[in-house]
């Protein structure tokens, strides 16, 4: 259902203003189809602030968040934000031990967790803080979540509403795909948390969201930056937001046409797999309600986005940006006109860099940097990363490779850890994947560099095959040591990519290593594949 159109009393009043200024109007809607208007949100949220300040909790301390994408979510990301707290997302996916050391790496004094999540940290209960509180079931040795509320409620009654009221932030913990993963901590500001959240409409401004209306899609863990980020933000400006669990193609769908949904957030993981539905599946869905795609995470195969823009119209809009910044905006326009391009950024916002330090022409790959601007940041607990990651003009980079074009222009290339040197010749991976994917019989495909006696590093493509089409069998290879397929998907190759950026080796899976945000995980393959053949 679309809110009711309305003219806001500020630009961006927040959700908690929002609980008293528009109590009926909705505010989320859970996985299990639960509306909870803003009034309701506003009370539980106030409830919880009053809560964890009655536990001690003082300003810039630390709340950790381990739950399944819900309501609850947002009540501690509302909560800790009003309170002058950090609030610390944590991956529903990580094991006891990882989820532990990120707990401890940042401090929390608090652990809020789904109850199934909450019983598998038992075993590291030695690492947790003393405040344990358990989301939709008991667990030994944890408070109830429910419980703290009610006592929040009691608190409220007797002694009014929360005093003293400043801005939290998120922090967020980089994904830990080559390495600990590390939280990255920007300063609290002293003002209130109303000011601080519309220090983001004129980001949000510049893919066309505003205040008053908009009914916003989560199909991705809410754990991770993004989906996290533009939700939150969209609460704020007082659209709706739908949450799924977790995203499946046809669920996605369904929920856009159920609830008129007008944006929502995808990586191109998440495109590719719509865009593999049945065109008759795809066809008995109504999209017609989208106004914004967004579509960020990976880079984005030319063919994939045009594919959708067909499909959608001019809605999808990509952005290149990680947990630390944002460094472009491409519009479906600037998308159709130029193909490939990341956008244009403003003069000054972006630096492309050698090794050495210096700028490389237009047209020459290098490392790109971006001005963070008043929303520096420091890795927390990590002066090392920090330095090497973030210069005293502001300029920030997490290893992205890129170009810039004569017109100033962006095109993504590759992360520098990706990157593969084969007999001198620099493969980026990205380029090789979205060529290999416009192979008839290709799901998804990895390409990663792995160790050679005569190339130094081998070019290798791991290919998750369509439905139907069957890996090649050691019998099946002929007299070169190739398989039907594979000579298949070398000439294809042969017909798109000069001949170092070809794959020399294949491999073939079920299914390709992701995590839940349709990040690739490929030190998990190169670890697996090491070893020659």
């Amino acid at each position: 259902m679309m809110p009711e159109a309305s003219t806001e009393p500020t630009p961006m009043p927040g959700a908690w203003a929002l609980a008293t200024q528009r109590p009926g109007r909705t505010a989320l809607i859970g996985p299990d189809g639960q509306r909870v208007t803003f009034g309701e949100l506003g009370e539980r949220v106030s409830q919880l602030t009053r809560a964890l300040l009655e536990l001690g909790l003082a300003h810039g301390d630390t709340v950790a968040s381990i739950q399944h994408n819900g309501v609850g979510h947002f009540e501690v990301m509302l909560a800790a934000t009003q309170a002058g707290l950090y609030a610390v997302p944590v991956s529903t996916h990580l094991t006891p031990p990882e989820a532990s050391y990120i707990i401890k790496d940042c401090g929390a004094r608090v652990v809020i967790a789904s109850h199934d999540l909450a019983a598998r940290l038992r075993p590291a209960a030695a690492d947790l803080p003393e405040h344990l509180v358990t989301v939709g079931g008991p667990v030994t040795g944890w408070t109830d979540y429910d419980a703290l509320l009610a006592a929040g409620a009691q608190l409220l009654a007797a002694g009014g509403p929360v005093a003293a009221r400043t801005a939290g932030a998120a922090m967020l913990y980089t994904s830990g795909t080559s390495g600990r993963p590390k939280g990255v901590q920007r300063a609290l500001w002293a003002v209130s948390p109303e000011i601080a959240v519309s220090g983001m409409l004129p980001f949000l401004q510049r893919f066309g969201f505003s205040p008053g209306r908009g009914v916003h899609l989560v199909c991705a863990p809410l754990y991770h930056s993004a989906p996290m980020t533009f939700s939150l933000n969209l609460l704020h400006l007082g659209h709706a937001v739908v949450i799924l669990e977790k995203f499946d193609a046809q669920a996605v769908l369904g929920a856009i046409a159920a609830h008129r949904v007008t944006s929502t957030h995808l990586v191109p993981t998440h495109v590719h797999r719509l865009l593999a539905l049945p065109p008759a599946t795809r066809a008995a869905h109504d999209t017609s309600s989208l106004e914004i795609v967004l579509v960020a995470g990976a880079p984005f195969p030319v063919h994939e986005k045009k594919a959708l823009l067909d499909w959608l119209g001019p809605v999808v809009w990509e952005y290149l940006a990680a947990t630390e910044g944002v460094s472009s905006v491409v519009s479906p326009q600037e998308a159709s006109a130029r193909p490939g391009t990341v956008g244009r950024p403003a003069p000054g916002m972006v630096l492309l860099l050698d090794d050495d330090g210096g700028e490389v022409p237009p047209g020459e790959a290098g490392t790109i940097w971006f001005q963070t601007g008043l929303a520096r940041f420091e890795y927390h607990g990590d002066p090392d990363k920090t330095a090497k990651s973030v210069r005293a003009d502001g300029f920030a980079t997490v290893g992205d490779i890129g170009r810039l074009d004569a017109d100033g222009y962006l095109y993504l290339l590759d992360r520098r850890s990706d990157l593969i040197i084969s007999g001198g010749v620099n493969v980026y991976p990205a380029e090789v994947e979205q060529w290999l994917l416009t192979h008839d019989a290709v799901a998804d495909a990895a390409v990663i560099g792995l160790p050679d006696p005569d190339w130094g590093v081998v070019v290798t493509a791991v290919v998750e095959l369509h439905d139907g089409v069957a890996a090649p069998a050691e019998l099946d290879r002929g007299e070169r040591g190739k398989s039907e397929l594979e000579r298949s998907l070398d000439e294809h190759c042969r017909a798109g990519l000069a001949g170092p950026k070809c794959p020399r080796r294949y491999e073939f899976r079920a299914a390709l290593p992701r995590t839940p945000t349709g990040k690739l995980l490929r030190r998990a393959l190169r670890d697996e594949l090491a070893s020659p053949r």
